[in-house]
């Protein structure tokens, strides 16, 4: 895990524990790690990029984090938009390496100077600083509509036993949230883990843009949390034609899985779900 967690003491209470008088005990914790990152992003060449966002993560594919942001927001379409993509020496000491250096290829376009203040996330919120839904509403270069996969309900219902038995961080701190991109077979292709839901999500993106895996046309991306409108998003923008969640939809991710032509799911817990857009590619 590295820095992806760390030990802390901490005054356990348990009020069960009455028998013999010891409710109250000190021992020590694993916790998640959270640290800054910062994106920074410009042309090749010397010369110190710009910086462009600044999210709360937690350590680990950072590279990964730092494409699939990129990529998601439509600042970059493939690898190939991409020269070099380093993790730098930051201002900690010592250094913790909480800087990724994005240098765009010739002819890409450089983000404009007043898009950093847009970019200022926490793990909670991928969307804050930005203006307006419209400002969002990011449109995809891949037609998920057409997408014909299909996935049994019954292997629908096996992912997120597949997933959480990949969720290490998790099991070590019980604090990470976790995205899986499964196959139609219902194969685990990629997982990653994140104190960020949208960070995970952006840390599988990442993942599929480095290894040339865009689109992901008939595959599945299971999030450990609720669907918001931003994971559709990113889910649509990496051309999956279907969102999985274990919690919630909001209403916002429900409309925009409706626009793309998406199948989103919802509240996918032991043999139940909800199906909110594009049924047709659930099978019973």
């Amino acid at each position: 895990m590295g820095r992806a967690a760390d030990r802390r003491v901490v005054l356990r209470v348990d009020l069960d524990a009455t028998a013999d008088g010891r409710t109250l005990t000190r021992r020590p914790d694993t916790l998640a790690a959270e640290e800054p990152l910062e994106i920074r992003v410009g042309a090749a060449g010397p010369g110190r990029r710009r910086p462009l966002s600044v999210t709360m993560r937690t350590p680990g594919a950072d590279l990964d984090l730092a494409l699939g942001f990129l990529f998601a927001e439509g600042l970059i379409r493939s690898a190939d938009d991409v020269s070099t993509a380093q993790l730098c020496a930051g201002a900690e000491t010592p250094n913790t390496y909480n800087v990724v250096d994005v240098a765009l290829a010739p002819g890409v376009p450089e983000p404009a100077a007043e898009a950093s203040r847009q970019f200022t996330t926490t793990s909670a919120c991928g969307v804050c600083g930005k203006e307006s839904i419209e400002a969002v509403r990011t449109r995809s270069m891949f037609d998920v509509a057409g997408d014909p996969l299909t996935v049994p309900a019954e292997l629908l219902a096996e992912l997120p036993q597949r997933l959480r038995a990949g969720q290490r961080g998790f099991d070590r701190t019980g604090g990470l949230h976790a995205a899986g991109l499964f196959t139609a077979d219902g194969d685990l292709v990629v997982l990653r883990e994140d104190v960020g839901r949208h960070n995970a999500v952006d840390k599988v993106i990442g993942w599929a843009v480095r290894e040339r895996r865009l689109p992901l046309a008939g595959h599945v991306l299971l999030v450990s949390g609720r669907a918001s409108f931003e994971l559709t998003q990113k889910a649509w923008m990496a051309g999956l034609p279907l969102l999985a969640a274990v919690s919630a939809p909001s209403t916002l991710a429900v409309d925009l899985a409706a626009e793309a032509g998406m199948t989103l799911v919802g509240f996918l817990r032991g043999r139940t779900m909800n199906v909110y857009t594009g049924p047709h590619r659930v099978s019973a």
